[in-house]
């Protein structure tokens, strides 16, 4: 059983390709810029385990279309990255590079693949998406929309693609302590833009969460490759799971002027909060 594993390279597709490996799936690891590779064999040596690094940029249609020659029995869409910044502020060009690289380059990729998994009549696509894909917090509106388009993508997938013997899952981590969050909140410093003219000084701000340790998040992801976890929706840490069907639940009746002139309770933590904070054990 072949896994393709894209953005392998660091975070959660890091950890969880050397595991596959270690439980002798054949694991193909997908990582964005060729010196990921090296890092990634040596840990895999280290480890004693063995898995195959390719350089694969999903944004790029050359990796893109090299990769659709692999036989592939599941994929997992997990590869991203996140833009932070308020929603008024955030320039084009980075909300751009957010949606390329979060959704038009993995469903890219993945219409490649599904059309040859839909000749074999099975298959198995996995998109590696968010609680911020079910819920938005201020200063990751770009982030979270792409993931709320992930969702969308998935959804319609799953349903689209039953008749021809292909599962649809997603996996959906909330905050987790593995450096993606914190590293959000600094892509200001690389905006061409006016300063003057933000709402907001993001020298002041980080990622207004406690942070959990990521070993759930792991598990679970195996789980669902390996098949001993057969629910679509995977959300991790288990323990949010209400406090976001909570939230989601509320645009139903929150009125659109409640707390008007009033800074939110998010926005003063994302002041107030220190980076990398671990939710208290």
């Amino acid at each position: 059983m072949a896994v393709l594993i894209t953005g392998a390279g660091t975070g959660f597709g890091f950890e969880v390709a050397l595991r596959l490996a270690k439980q002798g799936l054949d694991v193909i690891a997908g990582v964005e810029i060729v010196a990921q590779i090296h890092a990634l064999e040596q840990e895999a040596s280290k480890r004693g385990v063995s898995l195959r690094v390719e350089k694969l940029d999903v944004t790029h249609e050359g990796d893109r279309l090299k990769a659709a020659e692999w036989n592939i029995d599941i994929l997992l869409n997990n590869a991203g990255i996140s833009e932070g910044g308020a929603t008024v502020d955030i320039p084009a060009e980075n909300l751009r590079r957010q949606y390329e690289v979060n959704v038009i380059g993995p469903l890219m990729l993945t219409q490649l693949i599904a059309k040859k998994m839909a000749v074999k009549k099975k298959g198995k696509i996995i998109f590696m998406s968010s609680v911020a894909g079910l819920t938005a917090d201020p200063f990751a509106g770009a982030y979270s929309s792409s993931k709320h388009a992930v969702e969308a993508i998935a959804e319609a997938m799953s349903l689209e693609l039953k008749e021809f013997g292909i599962e649809v899952v997603t996996v959906n981590p909330g905050p987790f302590l593995t450096g993606f969050n914190d590293r959000m909140f600094e892509t200001w410093n690389t905006w061409q833009d006016d300063p003057s003219q933000r709402l907001f000084d993001y020298s002041k701000l980080a990622f207004p969460h406690e942070q959990y340790d990521p070993e759930p998040v792991f598990e679970t992801t195996i789980g669902v490759i390996t098949g001993t976890i057969d629910t679509y929706r995977n959300v991790e840490p288990k323990e949010i799971i209400d406090q976001q069907r909570k939230q989601m639940d509320s645009a139903w009746t929150r009125k659109s002027n409640e707390g008007l002139g009033k800074r939110a309770e998010l926005v003063q933590k994302a002041y107030d909060i220190e980076p990398g904070t671990p939710v208290k054990s």
